[in-house]
């Protein structure tokens, strides 16, 4: 942004790129049946759970999710002020902020827009009436074109976990506090310009790495664990190292856990597969 928006003072433009549509074994039977025990054994033992993020804010909207780069601007989209207000639009071409919805309510149908990518910095918005949004000279933002000229553009503008919309005049969106209608007169993000636009578009399900039971838990319970799962002795008590794990919290950030860890089996000559 330039120095006329202090708030968001020296924003880049998201650059972004356009969204892309998308044998059998011959051995003995009883050599076979012990491999499938053990097989059976190991794999029970290391068995992994998918860990799935869960959005809690997409939640509390419906299942729409907020947006945080202008590829994703694109679909079926609303735009969103304060808490669960989504822009309105009216049959006249003007816009409202429409009434606060409940948690885990998505934007009513009036409150979906179209958003078009023009380029990688601007956007359209289309409302339900299939007319276009734009800025009048007044700053006044309404619906009533059928194509999309310089005035229909509007640039996402994002600084850390905020977001405004800039207009073509300059100036960004925000709903009016006195009558709650939608205007781009400010040149300056406040409080009453941040806004939010949320998406319904599937995305793909966000999970953690596969991480198998052995790995739950601090270092110490992880070692016990392998220590448990590999070791050989008949009397079944555990050999734990007791050696500083700093080595250990620097291998697990290199991703070379499992090496360390073997490492420290083998010097307590606890694992089967250590010499």
């Amino acid at each position: 942004m330039t120095d006329q928006h202090p708030i968001m003072s020296e924003y880049t433009a998201v650059k972004s790129s356009k969204l892309v549509l998308k044998g059998e074994s011959s051995k003995s039977s009883k050599r076979k049946h012990k491999k499938h025990k053990k097989e059976s054994k190991e794999g029970s033992s290391s068995a992994k759970r998918n860990r799935v993020e869960v959005d809690e804010d997409a939640q509390k909207h419906g299942g729409w999710w907020k947006v945080t780069k202008l590829a994703e601007i694109t679909g079926s989209v609303a735009v969103q002020f304060g808490k669960r207000a989504f822009i309105r639009a009216l049959d006249n071409g003007l816009f409202t902020l429409g009434a606060p919805h409940d948690e885990g309510d998505g934007p009513d149908p009036e409150e979906i827009f179209t958003a078009v990518l023009i380029n990688e910095e601007k956007v359209a918005f289309k409302s339900g009436y299939g007319k276009y949004l734009k800025v009048e000279k007044d700053g006044m933002v309404t619906g009533r074109s059928d194509a999309v000229s310089a005035v229909e553009q509007f640039e996402p503008v994002f600084e850390g976990n905020k977001m405004a919309l800039l207009a073509a005049n300059g100036c960004f969106i925000s709903v009016d506090p006195e009558d709650d209608a939608v205007v781009a007169i400010k040149k300056k993000v406040g409080e009453n310009e941040v806004c939010v636009v949320r998406s319904c578009a599937v995305r793909e399900q966000k999970s953690t790495k596969e991480v198998a039971v052995e790995e739950e838990g601090d270092l110490d319970q992880v070692e016990v664990n392998y220590v448990r799962k590999f070791q050989k002795f008949q009397d079944k008590k555990l050999r734990v190292n007791t050696e500083d794990k700093a080595a250990l919290k620097q291998a697990k950030e290199e991703g070379a856990l499992h090496e360390a860890l073997l490492d420290r089996r083998s010097k307590m000559k606890a694992d089967r597969y250590c010499k």
